[in-house]
């Protein structure tokens, strides 16, 4: 080393310190920044870019073999070198907790890949809590539960929130599985009464433990009626102004920018954009094909133009990030029995891969295949978040709200109903005449006698 780059390094071991980071981990701290700053070849400090971050952090998990948490210290090491060695005028304006986002591993009861384990491993997994004590009996009815829904191909989600409403009944009950559905009503009231639960969310428990008894069971439980119903509320959506949408995207970039954009320009759900498929994606037609949507369903969406050229530019990238992969000997893809059997092809094909794939490559939890899934729901949650905050808008802001954004706003420039209710992937127009009460204001007409 030079004079220049010793004084350097004292400095930054010195920051370090300062900030706690010491002994061992301040060492390896200290062995990441230097490895990033050689692998910079020339290239200066203040012309670093998040992309070149980035690239470097999917090389290192390419071609080494390291842990989530030595990937997440690695990028630590950057940030302090970025923060405290790079004066605030030149310092480049990077993501951290996107680019830590990026690199988060999909768990295996991520509802993508929950279904890799058994329904037994599951309600094992499950019964090892240690507020969960189900006699044989429970468990196998746990079991069965999951089994049921499997083989009727119901959503994950929806397996999910039925096991888990079964089980708090099961608990509820000391663990035993009643003989009588006329318990239900019992536990209903206690959602109701004690815990004072949505009537949204009582309904949901009621469906959930009807599904147990009729289609699991097969008993007949007759008519239950005689719970205290919670008291409905019908509440309106959150929608974005399209000045405030303007705003929240002005200081949103990156991925998790562009997934915000598509989700607004398309009316997707969160899942649905997160699972976006190269394949899905048709430029030529200007069109978003959505597969397997909520109830199973595919719809057609059109693509923004807007934000087509962004897309365009991150398929390139993804392409690159492809071709790497395939070159070290990775480039696999998750890919479920029933699609692969129904369309065929190979899991190294880049029809295959996701549009907004994670910086990870990750084990694979039913083959142990090495496999680059796509990135966690959070990344774009709490981007979204830390966004509407930046700005200060004074709502309640989410990625559903795009989507009631979306909705509205196509009935504010005079789309029709229908229409909507199609784009959306509604079932019934119930659903979506929700999106009118912009549109059939009562009152607003009418002038305030303040006003008078």
């Amino acid at each position: 080393m030079t004079k220049s780059e010793i004084s350097f390094w004292q400095r930054y071991c010195q920051q370090l310190i300062e900030l706690n980071h010491i002994g061992k981990a301040g060492s390896y701290l200290t062995k990441w920044a230097q490895q990033f700053v050689y692998s910079l070849e020339g290239v200066r400090l203040k012309a670093v870019t998040q992309a070149l971050v980035r690239r470097w952090v999917e090389d290192l998990d390419r071609n080494g073999d390291f842990e989530g948490w030595q990937l997440h210290q690695a990028l630590k090491a950057v940030q302090i070198l970025m923060d405290k060695m790079v004066d605030s005028a030149d310092r480049p304006q990077v993501d951290w907790d996107e680019l830590g986002s990026l690199c988060e591993e999909l768990k295996p009861e991520h509802v993508t890949l929950a279904r890799t384990q058994s329904a037994a491993e599951i309600v094992e997994k499950s019964l090892s809590k240690a507020d969960c004590r189900l006699d044989a009996e429970a468990a196998g009815a746990l079991r069965k539960l999951r089994e049921v829904i499997r083989q009727r191909n119901m959503a994950i989600r929806t397996e999910k929130t039925y096991a888990d409403w079964a089980e708090r009944y099961l608990i509820y009950n000391e663990g035993k599985l009643p003989s009588s559905p006329q318990h239900v009503p019992t536990f209903l009231n206690y959602l109701a009464l004690e815990l004072n639960v949505a009537a949204a969310t009582q309904a949901q428990a009621l469906n959930a433990l009807i599904f147990l008894y009729r289609e699991v069971l097969e008993m007949d439980i007759g008519v239950l009626d005689t719970f205290k119903r919670a008291r409905p509320s019908r509440k309106l959506p959150v929608v974005l102004t399209r000045a405030e949408k303007d705003l929240l995207f002005s200081v949103m970039s990156g991925t998790s920018g562009l997934m915000a954009r598509l989700m607004y320009g398309t009316g997707m759900r969160l899942m649905e954009c997160v699972r976006l498929r190269v394949q899905h994606v048709d430029l030529g037609n200007n069109l978003i094909q959505v597969h397997d949507g909520k109830g199973g369903k595919n719809r057609v969406v059109p693509l923004p133009q807007a934000y087509k050229d962004e897309l365009i530019a991150h398929l390139k990238i993804r392409k690159i990030q492809h071709e790497q992969d395939l070159a070290a000997g990775f480039g696999e893809v998750f890919i479920s029995d029933g699609l692969l059997r129904r369309f065929g092809g190979s899991l190294k094909d880049w029809a295959w891969q996701y549009v907004f794939a994670s910086s990870r490559i990750s084990a694979d939890p039913r083959s142990g295949r090495m496999m680059r899934h796509h990135v966690s729901e959070n990344l774009v949650q709490k981007a979204i978040k830390m966004a509407s905050r930046k700005v200060e808008i004074p709502k309640n802001v989410s990625c559903h709200v795009l989507r009631h954004s979306f909705a509205t706003h196509l009935l504010q420039a005079g789309s029709d109903i229908r229409t909507v209710q199609e784009l959306l992937g509604h079932a019934d127009v119930s659903t979506t005449m929700i999106y009118t009460h912009v549109i059939n204001r009562p009152g607003v007409s009418v002038v305030s006698p303040a006003d008078l």
